[in-house]
């Protein structure tokens, strides 16, 4: 019993859908609350569409009585997408992962029904609703590494489900080269984005008939993210696939979705007017100059690291010069791939260099962490893009704050409940937060956690890997606003990876461009963006202006 695939059949709309194109005016738009938003429906045959899930009166709450999400309804019909959008924590990822039955530890749902393919995901037994999300559901959750078995290699994990494409045809769909070299690699051996292509790879392999994704552009270049948003329109027509997405990039959310729903920080939620996005506003205070010239604090000199593979070498680095002064804030830019990850693990030592030096204060830095002092560890920290793995998941909030703070300080244990608190309050997290787990934060809250640990060890340079990506624009812009404030305070140097190039402009003193392991071009930042020499850098501003 219980083991049948559950029928398709078709339901009629039970919810108030926003078709792309009907924005409203001025006029009509809500002067406060969640008032509704009308729209002009410009899709005479989007009642016609198969509904594939439906969310009716949807809500979660905490177990101690925190309403998470409150009542949402929101429909999916094949051959369409359907954003879910709002800040960090509002519950995009609780209710994206609702559709697969799921919920996080420690909560329950309040009220309402989620259906996909007219079956209740919460009133179904488990092995039916095993097969639900085995044979017609496919998801790409925000930190895609933590869905790959990091011992298979990237055909394997295109094929392993079943499909009827072969792992160089799922490779090129999403972009990716199609090459055994390619296929033959393993997820660490991958650049953030490259992962989460593989992973979207590996979800369109299923043919699913509702395809959830979390944030599927985050840290992806501006050219990748263009191809992205025309593969997923173009594969959502032709699949005739329901689609549902969260995202913090508006103009994204305006070119892809044909529905939307806003959720707010309070729980509450409110339907998308998806206007056109407008420009980052210039930053409050301006932007700092670049820094007295004189010995830098940190020196790389060519560079190299090389990954092995059965005897043969294929170069990720090579004949990297790069130099940061004191108190700067240096950009690392380049299209996916190219080696910027690499880079930043090189430099901490985590990834060992074959060639080159590192100089810290012009002391030679050890190839790996290992042989490094404490005190060199303490100076250079990391805050990578994927949070959840950084992250001890068997740790409190708390205690993960609060171990660099002794190990590095040998901070009294008296003291250090209200440093964590003081440094969680930096990155605009609540004292309440030190006794949850990562699982039980976003997306964006646990990269939150990541930088107030990483401060934690009050070091002399930190290397900022996409840390935006995850954070919706005024989170992100707090959180850049507040290490330029420690830049200012403590001298403390940056060293920001961002595909975010008007972050970059904005923030940054300095600029290095990279291009398949290469640097090709570095200098002022304002200088590069006004005359940018080599190929790889015009593309990239080309890609800019392109998405704006």
């Amino acid at each position: 019993m219980g083991r049948h695939r559950p029928q398709r059949r078709r339901r009629s709309a039970g919810t108030e859908r926003q078709p792309r194109g009907g924005r409203p005016g001025p006029a009509d738009r809500p002067k406060g609350g969640n008032a509704a938003v009308r729209h002009t429906p410009v899709n005479t045959n989007a009642d016609r569409e198969e509904l594939v899930a439906a969310a009716s009166g949807f809500g979660v709450r905490a177990r101690d009585g925190r309403q998470l999400l409150e009542e949402t309804s929101l429909s999916l019909r094949g051959g369409r997408l359907f954003a879910i959008t709002g800040p960090s924590g509002a519950g995009k990822t609780t209710l994206l992962r609702a559709f697969l039955g799921h919920l996080p530890h420690g909560t329950a749902r309040s009220a309402g029904t989620v259906r996909v393919l007219g079956h209740d995901m919460f009133q179904v037994d488990d092995d039916s609703r095993r097969t639900i999300r085995r044979s017609d559901i496919a998801y790409v959750g925000q930190d895609p590494v933590s869905s790959l078995n990091p011992r298979l290699r990237v055909r394997t994990l295109l094929t392993e489900l079943g499909s009827d494409s072969t792992a160089a045809e799922l490779l090129a769909a999403v972009r990716l080269p199609s090459d055994q070299g390619f296929a033959a690699r393993r997820p660490g051996q991958l650049s953030g984005g490259q992962l989460r292509r593989v992973a979207l790879a590996r979800a369109l392999s299923k043919r699913p008939r509702l395809l959830l994704l979390d944030e599927p552009t985050a840290g992806l270049d501006p050219a990748l993210r263009e191809e992205i948003v025309e593969l997923l329109c173009r594969l959502t027509r032709e699949h005739r696939f329901a689609v549902a997405f969260s995202s913090h990039d508006r103009d994204v959310v305006e070119r892809l979705a044909d529905d939307a729903v806003h959720l707010t920080a309070d729980g509450g939620r409110r339907p998308s007017t998806l206007r056109p996005v407008a420009h980052r506003p210039a930053p409050a205070t301006e932007p700092p100059s670049i820094a007295t010239p004189g010995a830098p604090v940190l020196d790389v000199r060519d560079l190299g690291v090389t990954f092995a593979r059965r005897g043969a070498g294929r170069p990720a680095l090579a004949g990297i010069h790069l130099s940061v002064a004191k108190g700067s804030a240096a950009a690392v830019v380049g299209a996916s791939g190219c080696g910027k990850t690499t880079l930043a693990r090189t430099l901490v030592g985590l990834c060992k260099s074959q060639s080159g030096t590192v100089r810290l204060d012009g002391t030679v830095l050890p190839a790996t962490i290992r042989r490094r002092s404490r005190e060199q560890r303490r100076r250079i920290q990391l805050i990578t893009q994927d949070p959840l793995g950084a992250l001890n998941p068997s740790r409190t909030i708390g205690s993960s704050v609060a171990r660099p703070l002794r190990i590095h300080h040998g901070t009294p244990s008296g003291a250090i409940g209200a440093l964590v608190d003081e440094l969680l309050h930096l990155v605009g997290l609540p004292e309440s937060f030190t006794g949850r787990y990562p699982h039980e934060l976003s997306g964006g809250q646990r990269q939150r956690v990541a930088i107030a640990r990483a401060l934690a060890a009050e070091p002399d340079i930190l290397i900022c890997d996409e840390i935006t990506s995850a954070l919706d624009p005024d989170t992100g812009d707090a959180v850049m606003g507040l290490l330029h404030r420690l830049r200012q305070d403590r001298r403390m140097t940056l060293i920001v990876i961002s595909h975010d190039l008007a972050l970059v402009r904005e923030r940054t003193d300095t600029i290095t461009v990279l291009a398949d392991g290469r640097a090709v071009e570095s200098g002022a930042t304002a200088d590069v963006f006004a005359a940018p020499r080599h190929a790889a850098t015009r593309e990239l501003l080309s890609s800019r202006l392109a998405a704006t």
